[in-house]
């Protein structure tokens, strides 16, 4: 385990704290309770939680312009205005499914966002991982149970998937212009019988992966070729998705969850469900914003 201080972000208890981004623009910090249906947003590094209550479940976010987000919903794709909070479909997926919701997702350098969906109560290979580019949605992956892990290298030449439920963590070779799989997967950290599961990841401007493992609170670093580097203790159990953030996007922000947990549960484990702030050596990276056209 490594010794890189942690300290309380927000010390809002989500249900189910998930998809993390920073926006270097605005300088603020931005995650979701999927389960509560909310958007929390923060300016960062110091400044008070804003919580906004969705219409549908969300569970990422994706920087379009300085007026325009993306949503990832149970919905499909939604756009949301910063100012008001409006928002309106972009693209339906999987909409005439409500034993659906989205998961994890996370944008390509090339401005292509990944994502992906799951079964609400996560029932085997319910569950896909699409593409999104210029308006254009393609399925990549079918019978996923739990999409995370979702990233990419810093050249665009890599992307990162896992089946949480497998915990297996996957890599595929990608056109660096688009986004698309240019290969098969191929395993890349197996981690099957071990404690935790593989849950959101980030890669930052060196090539290192950062995994949240879920049940496990441990945020870990694994390098290119595929070695554990360093672990670094997470004061909830259920960490659930890591993000840079900070002007230099230095620190790692990283979510939780409470859901699941039962009274006696949730007293031994406090801090479940809020966010917190990881002073780590990382050169981290900004999230490419998502191209609509």
């Amino acid at each position: 385990m490594s010794e890189s201080p942690v300290s309380i972000l927000s010390d809002i208890a989500c249900r189910l704290g998930e998809g993390p981004v920073y926006d270097p623009a605005s300088r603020t910090f931005f995650w979701f309770d999927i389960l509560e249906k909310k958007l929390l947003e923060k300016p960062f590094p110091v400044g008070e939680t804003r919580v906004h209550a969705l219409p549908v479940m969300a569970s990422a976010m994706a920087v379009v312009d300085d007026k325009r987000q993306l949503l990832v919903t149970e919905k499909g794709l939604m756009l949301r205005e910063a100012a008001s909070g409006r928002l309106s479909t972009l693209v339906e997926v999987e909409a005439d499914r409500p034993d659906m919701r989205s998961n994890d997702a996370r944008v390509h350098p090339s401005g292509a966002l990944w994502f992906g969906t799951m079964g609400k109560n996560a029932e085997h290979k319910a569950g896909s991982i699409y593409w999104f580019f210029k308006g254009e949605v393609r399925r990549l992956y079918p019978e996923i149970s739990i999409p995370n892990a979702i990233c990419f290298s810093p050249d665009g030449k890599m992307a990162h998937f896992a089946d949480t439920a497998r915990n297996l963590l996957f890599r595929v070779s990608c056109d660096p212009d688009t986004g698309l799989p240019t290969s098969e997967p191929r395993v890349f950290i197996d981690w099957r019988r071990k404690e935790g599961g593989l849950d959101g990841a980030v890669v930052d401007a060196e090539g290192v992966l950062w995994n949240a493992r879920w049940g496990a609170g441990a945020l870990d670093a694994w390098s290119p070729s595929g070695e554990r580097l360093h672990t670094t203790d997470i004061p909830a159990r259920q960490s659930s998705c890591p993000a840079f953030v900070g002007d230099r996007a230095d620190r790692i922000a990283v979510t939780s969850a409470w859901d699941g947990l039962n009274d006696a549960a949730r007293r031994a484990d406090p801090e479940a469900g809020k966010t917190f702030l990881v002073d780590v050596d990382v050169k981290g990276r900004f999230e490419p914003r998502v191209r609509l056209a």
